[in-house]
């Protein structure tokens, strides 16, 4: 009789350890509160005096309850550390000496499928009692599945905040880059803008600042996503305020330079080209700031040329080390073609750059195009090389064509 009693005594202690832990689980209480519950359940409710609970995490084992135990066991074990002898029912930890589970008299494991979720060591507070091994291992069961669960749930939720922002970024960025382009007599322009992901690095802008004079620019930024977004729109709104003023190219450029390595302690950079042109001296001034160089083709000489001149990176140095204005003049009836590296580092399935000479040579054979003609053969050339390779950098060809 005295034996009947105590299992319907241990079977309502298991009823109550139960709905306690799921109660919990259903009013989504926190991972602490859960491990508490659990905690609690184990040496209250089941003959359980010490435990510990070992939780997969990113290729690992993280102690989650450490309770009555003298012993140093650590805090993280690799997953290559645990061997599970599923034939003998042996569990090895190959751990430094320092470590033991030796008072820990077994331990349960945790299984979804052939994935190890958990292992659950514990020590009897009655030895003349048994302990009831299946309940203990399914109420854990119903912790660690809540506990991954939750987990889940919380890498979801900071997925979609990524999502939020990265799209509110993408939408950032594409308010840098000009709404139209102008297409008159004087001027006409074209862009090929081909991001790598929704948030890229790459900048173009052109600013028609009078009817003689007009400012355009291209610049790629080191790293991507967010944080390359944000700080192209720094860089952006300095650029505008600083041609808005009367500042002349290389007042402008070290500024700049200043601006960008103020913000970022010299641990970002931006790859940079400023280019100005008066309409009515037909004059060509430019800094080009360790970027691609631009080719300048003239139809009168029917030969293009790479336009160096400028200084290093923006955002390496406090005070840019050199400077050299680049000056062209008595320009008519010419193109400018400035781009980013994402154009001539573009793959092939053989793992070849489409490189600066390619370029260089479709220019020289396409130079009389109009720019809307022109970059319609440009994406079919660049489709026909890369045969679906897909960029791995951001991919900006803007074209300027002057009259």
């Amino acid at each position: 009789m005295t034996t009947e009693i105590h299992k319907y005594q241990r079977k309502e202690l298991q009823l109550k350890s139960l709905l306690e832990i799921t109660q919990a689980i259903n009013e989504n209480q926190s991972e602490a509160i859960l491990l508490n519950i659990f905690k609690f359940t184990c040496l209250v409710h089941l003959n359980i005096k010490a435990l510990i609970l070992y939780v997969a995490k990113e290729g690992a084992f993280e102690n989650k309850i450490s309770h009555g135990v003298k012993g140093n066991v650590p805090m993280l074990i690799a997953a290559s550390q645990v061997v599970d002898e599923k034939s003998t029912g042996e569990l090895r930890l190959e751990l430094e000496e320092e470590y033991s589970f030796e008072e820990l008299e077994t331990y349960l494991p945790v299984y979804h499928k052939d994935k190890m979720l958990a292992i659950l060591f514990l020590r009897r507070k009655d030895q003349s009692l048994e302990l009831d091994l299946n309940f203990t291992q399914a109420l854990t069961n119903i912790l660690v599945v809540a506990l991954e669960n939750k987990r889940f749930a919380r890498k979801q939720l900071e997925q979609e905040i990524l999502n939020r922002e990265v799209a509110i970024a993408s939408q950032v960025q594409q308010m840098l880059f000009p709404a139209e382009l102008p297409t008159d007599k004087e001027l006409k322009a074209k862009v090929t803008y081909l991001p790598h992901s929704m948030v890229g690095g790459d900048y173009y802008d052109l600013i028609r600042k009078s009817k003689d004079e007009v400012y355009f620019c291209i610049a790629d930024v080191s790293g991507k996503g967010i944080s390359a977004a944000l700080l192209m729109s720094n860089f952006q709104a300095a650029l505008r305020t600083l041609l808005r003023s009367d500042a002349n190219l290389e007042m402008v450029v070290k500024q700049l330079n200043y601006t960008l390595f103020e913000n970022t302690n010299g641990e970002r950079f931006i790859t940079f080209f400023l280019g100005h042109f008066n309409f009515k001296t037909r004059e060509l001034t430019y800094v080009n700031a360790g970027h691609n160089p631009p080719l300048l083709c003239r139809e009168e000489t029917g030969k293009c040329e790479n336009l160096h001149a400028g200084t290093t990176i923006l955002g390496a140095f406090d005070e840019l080390p050199f400077l050299e204005i680049g000056k062209r003049e008595h320009l008519k009836d010419f193109a400018l073609h400035l781009y980013t590296d994402g154009l001539t580092e573009a793959m092939n399935p053989a793992e070849e750059e489409f490189g600066e000479e390619r370029l260089e040579k479709f220019v020289d054979k396409n130079m009389d195009l109009d720019p809307d003609d022109f970059h319609r053969k440009f994406l079919k050339k660049i489709k026909q090389f890369s045969k679906d390779v897909p960029l791995r950098d951001d991919l900006t060809l803007l074209s300027l064509r002057f009259q």
